[in-house]
């Protein structure tokens, strides 16, 4: 079956998991600006929490087997708000 999966406490950065992570984000921020050739970001707060949060959910209805409420659970969200998300990012769910 599935993993188990330990949950990574917010600013413990002393869990390797959480270490790759943040590296690999501040990769693609670094490929990010070198292709905006010196223009000025706009919004990136919102671009990041949408690509990272839509790339999490489409991950955990892959792994929780599209169990909504499961997914919920993981992402300590509600299932309404959950749905609402899945819309947004036109994430079908079986």
């Amino acid at each position: 079956m599935n993993a188990k999966v330990t949950p990574i406490i917010a600013g413990d950065t002393s869990g390797s998991e959480a270490t790759r992570l943040k590296q690999c984000v501040r990769e693609e921020l670094d490929n990010y600006f070198a292709t905006l050739d010196g223009e000025q970001p706009c919004d990136l707060h919102k671009l990041v929490m949408c690509e990272v949060e839509e790339a999490l959910i489409r991950y955990l209805m892959e792994y929780c087997q599209e169990n909504q409420s499961r997914v919920a659970a993981y992402l300590g969200l509600n299932r309404g708000t959950l749905r609402k998300r899945l819309m947004d990012y036109s994430i079908s769910a079986s």
